[in-house]
């Protein structure tokens, strides 16, 4: 009796599909090799470790704290060990004003696999409320040179607020640079990450702060357009010295590391 069960595999609508199958696969090998696509990036460290993060170039911010997870499940799930996480104290605010101080947190990740949380989850499990989300464009002067760098403004509140702390409501504000892009979302985050493909290399880093005071031994903070304006001021002052200092030149290492 004669063996059926290899037969359809050798049907010719078979075999056709399986030559135009190993022919497309190597083919997109050959393309992928002779057009410079890279699938798989390799990891471009920080130029120089945001701890070591110009505190004198900061003025009129002063560091106040520098605080550091102590909690391993946290920082694995945050994906990196390089960030920071200080407190500024803007030493030209006034003394009771909402903005004299800025919680900074800043995340970097050298090879990207992923976009990270985004206080839109990190706040929400924390136990807060996200009230409004709002898009919001940072006019940054850096070094004479006006810039125009799109961002996100959250508000939360508290689940439960109390007659002592009243109605809280504060606003965190963040963005991206994404192979020195900068990228007001996750979405654009991943947008840009995706756009890469001729590229050997790819990082981003996120950076969210917020502002807050305490009178009386109450946290206050300031609204959203008092945090948009105040966040103007402080990005002036930061983000040179992230760009010259911190984040890689992604063309320059590229070639450099060729």
């Amino acid at each position: 009796m004669r063996d059926t069960r290899y037969q359809s595999y050798l049907q010719p609508a078979f075999l056709i599909c399986a030559a135009v199958l190993a022919i497309a696969g190597s083919g997109m090998s050959i393309a992928i090799k002779s057009f410079g696509v890279y699938l798989k990036k390799e990891p471009l460290p920080l130029r120089k470790s945001l701890d070591l993060l110009d505190e004198n170039g900061l003025t009129p911010y002063k560091v106040v704290s520098k605080d550091k997870i102590e909690n391993e499940e946290i920082v694995k799930a945050l994906g990196t060990e390089d960030y920071i996480q200080w407190t500024l104290e803007d030493t030209d605010a006034a003394a009771d004003s909402a903005m004299r101080y800025c919680l900074l947190f800043i995340t970097y990740y050298e090879l990207p696999d992923r976009v990270p949380h985004v206080p839109e989850e990190c706040y929400t499990g924390s136990g807060y409320q996200k009230l409004t989300s709002d898009s919001v464009t940072f006019e940054i002067n850096k070094d004479g040179i006006e810039e125009k760098i799109a961002g996100r403004c959250l508000v939360f509140g508290a689940v439960n607020s109390n007659a002592w702390q009243g109605d809280i409501k504060f606003p965190v504000l963040y963005f991206f640079n994404v192979n020195g892009v900068y990228a007001g979302s996750r979405e654009d985050a991943r947008i840009v990450l995706n756009k890469n493909i001729f590229g050997e290399y790819s990082y981003f880093c996120k950076v969210e702060w917020k502002f807050f005071n305490s009178r009386f031994g109450v946290a206050i903070y300031p609204d959203k357009e008092e945090a948009a304006a105040a966040s103007q001021k402080l990005l002036s002052v930061i983000l040179p010295i992230l760009e010259k200092q911190h984040w890689p030149d992604i063309k320059k290492e590229g070639k450099a590391k060729r």
